[in-house]
């Protein structure tokens, strides 16, 4: 008998699948987590953990690993970091908010998986775009998916007390400034060189989307 080898496409469809089914149900277990009270606490804790599990699942699905990508992933860690530093300390950018503790470990009062989360969405959002042919309109693009991304996000971050904003109001500038700082880092992931069809990118996007406007369903916000 001949042993059927799976051909190199077949393989490669194979992985892609895999992460698909890895994403759905990484997410479904955490939006089930969360709504319900017996368990939320325990998954607020964890969000630091699905949140470095997901940025696995990006690098090791990412195809461009030269000189260019490392550079760009710690342009944007930093200046998203950068950004809330500033934003915690003087008030300016986004607004008065402090974080809570759980979204783990801080530097400067800024917990470190804050930068891995800029990184995170502006890489989606950016592979969102690539066949854009214009720099700027891409990054136009993809700012704006960022800060719509963040405006469905926000509820649901203050009602698990990721952060909280003084006088429990988020400030227009918010947006305009997450705007601002996200078209930053798009522009810089336009103009580095690297292989930025990442082949489950868009549907990681899609899914933190539904995860996230579930999640402002079941919580009741």
């Amino acid at each position: 008998m001949h042993k059927v080898v799976p051909s190199r496409g077949e393989s490669k469809s194979l992985r892609i699948t895999i992460g698909k089914v890895i994403i759905v149900l990484l997410h479904l277990v955490g939006l089930v987590g969360l709504s319900f009270p017996e368990s939320r606490e325990l998954f607020q804790f964890l969000t630091p953990v699905q949140l470095l599990t997901t940025l696995f699942l990006v690098l090791f699905y990412h195809r461009g690993w030269n000189d260019a990508f490392p550079i760009f992933a710690a342009a944007a860690f930093w200046i998203g970091f950068g950004a809330e530093l500033i934003g915690i300390h003087t008030g300016y950018l986004f607004g008065d908010y402090v974080y809570g503790t759980v979204l783990g470990p801080k530097l400067w009062e800024v917990p470190i998986v804050i930068g891995v989360n800029w990184f995170i969405l502006a890489y989606l959002t950016g592979s969102a775009f690539h066949r854009v042919p214009n720099d700027y309109y891409a990054a136009f693009l993809g700012a704006s998916a960022m800060t719509a991304l963040d405006y469905i996000l926000e509820p649901v971050a203050i009602s698990l007390e990721f952060w909280a904003w003084k006088w429990d109001q988020i400030p227009v500038g918010n947006y305009a400034a997450w705007f601002a700082v996200s078209f930053l880092i798009h522009f810089i992931w336009r103009k580095a060189n690297f292989e930025k069809d990442n082949p489950i990118a868009v549907f990681l996007l899609i899914t933190w989307i539904i995860f996230f406007a579930l999640l402002n369903f079941t919580l009741g916000i």
